[in-house]
Order: C-alpha cells, then structure tokens, then sequence
C-alpha cells in the first residue's frame, strides 16, 4: 500500500511540475507553457498509478488524501470515481493507444483519454485552469454502446412517465372524493330532521298519557276519599291527599 501511496504523491509532483512549465520558454509549449506530450504524460501517470490498484488500497488512499484538506479534493474525488468505475467496468486493463485528446474551451483545458478495463472502456478526463494549468477536477466516465444508452434512456422514460400517471390519479382520487362530502352532509340533516321528527311524536304521544293518568288518579282518590267519609260517618271536604304512591 505504501507504494500506491507514493505513485500518488508521484503524480501530485508532475502536476505542480507542470504548473510551474507555464513560466518557461513558452515557444516550445503549446498550451500556455505546457506542451502537448507533457500533458499526454500527466493523463497516462495517473492511469499508472492506479493501475492494478484494488478498491480496497484505492480507499486508503482516499482516506490518505482527505488529511490534506482542500489541497486533496481532487485526488479525494478521483479515488470515489474510481472505485465506481471498477464497479462498472471490472479492473483496469491498459491505456489505450492514440486516444489522448485535448480541448481548449474559454479559461478551462481539457484532456480525455481511453483507459481499457475488462468490461467496458473508461473516459479518464482531466480539467485545468489555463492561465496557470491547476488541476481543478478529474472524471472519470464509463462508455456506454448506443443500445445501453437507448435503453437507459427507455427506463428513465418509462419511470418518469409511471410516475406521473401515479400521481394524477392520486390526485384524481382525491377529486373524487370531494363528491362524498355533500352526501355526507345531506344525510347528516336528514338523520338531524328524522331524530326531531320522532321526539316530537314522543312527547305528542305522551302528554295524552299523562293526561289520562291524571283523570284515572283524581277518579281514584274521589272513590277512596268516600269510601272513607261513608265508613267514618263523615264528610270528604276535610280530606287533603298528599301524594299518591304506586305499587
């Protein structure tokens, strides 16, 4: 492991190398100091560097570069770019030969080249600053045949679409449901105007009841009230009937 730690820190020392090119003799560099073989170099040194690395000795690395703090992001992001490309493509294999390119857009240059791995071939791309040629970003990209980037685009197609549909008629349900509401409410009153109904035909059918009962009562206490006065010899004006008392 300590020898992947120094082809690293190798590589670290080619690109403060080439930082440092910018001030020499310019009318022998071709991109602000910086010629178009050196750069070829610095693309290929990673891919030495890594080359029969593992992902486990790729992660200690990572975590190597990540005590260096900002000065290590780019280093930090390649290792996890790495080791999700060799999930991908299987291991490293060889660089592929006369695939180097670079591209120079506004303040920003850009080198690709083609690494070879055992499934699939992988875009290893570098990005400078170009007034002082500072790595400021690494990619490092699996290719994809057109077939799996048709059907990648098929399935993302077809999730994006699922979802929607899922999601209109969710909401058309919802909609739905607003019709249930007013039937809810009509035959809430129409329980309210039946239990209204009903006790006031209770109370209609009582008070005949408790009208008669009274009568029943009076006629009672009128035969028991001479009964009495007849069997006293008396007469019933002084009877008073407190209450009466049912058994």
């Amino acid at each position: 492991m300590k020898k992947k730690i120094a082809l690293f820190l190798s590589v670290l020392s080619v690109v403060m190398m080439l930082g440092a090119c910018g001030t020499e003799d310019s009318a022998a560099a071709d991109y602000n100091g910086v010629t178009y073989e050196e750069l070829e170099t610095q693309a290929e040194s990673f891919g030495t560097a890594l080359k029969g690395a593992t992902a486990e000795e790729v992660q200690e690395a990572l975590e190597y570069y990540e005590s260096y703090g900002d000065e290590g992001a780019v280093y930090v992001d390649l290792c996890e770019q790495w080791v999700a490309a060799m999930e991908v493509a299987g291991d490293f294999v060889e660089i592929k030969e006369d695939s180097f390119k670079v591209e120079k857009s506004g303040k920003t240059l850009t080198t690709d080249i083609t690494l070879v791995f055992e499934e699939r071939d992988v875009t290893f791309r570098l990005v400078y600053k170009y007034h002082d040629m500072t790595l400021t970003g690494v990619t490092v990209e699996p290719v994809y045949t057109l077939s799996e980037k048709m059907v990648k685009a098929a399935l993302n197609t077809v999730i994006c679409m699922s979802i929607v549909f899922a999601v209109l008629i969710f909401i058309s349900l919802i909609i739905s449901c607003f019709k249930i509401f007013p039937y809810l409410e009509a035959k809430k009153k129409g329980n309210t105007a039946k239990n209204t109904e009903a006790k006031n035909e209770i109370v209609t059918q009582t008070e005949p009841r408790t009208e008669q009962q009274n009568t029943a009562d009076a006629e009672l206490v009128a035969v028991i009230a001479a009964a009495i006065a007849a069997y006293e010899g008396t007469s019933t004006s002084g009877f008073v009937v407190r209450s009466i008392r049912r058994r």
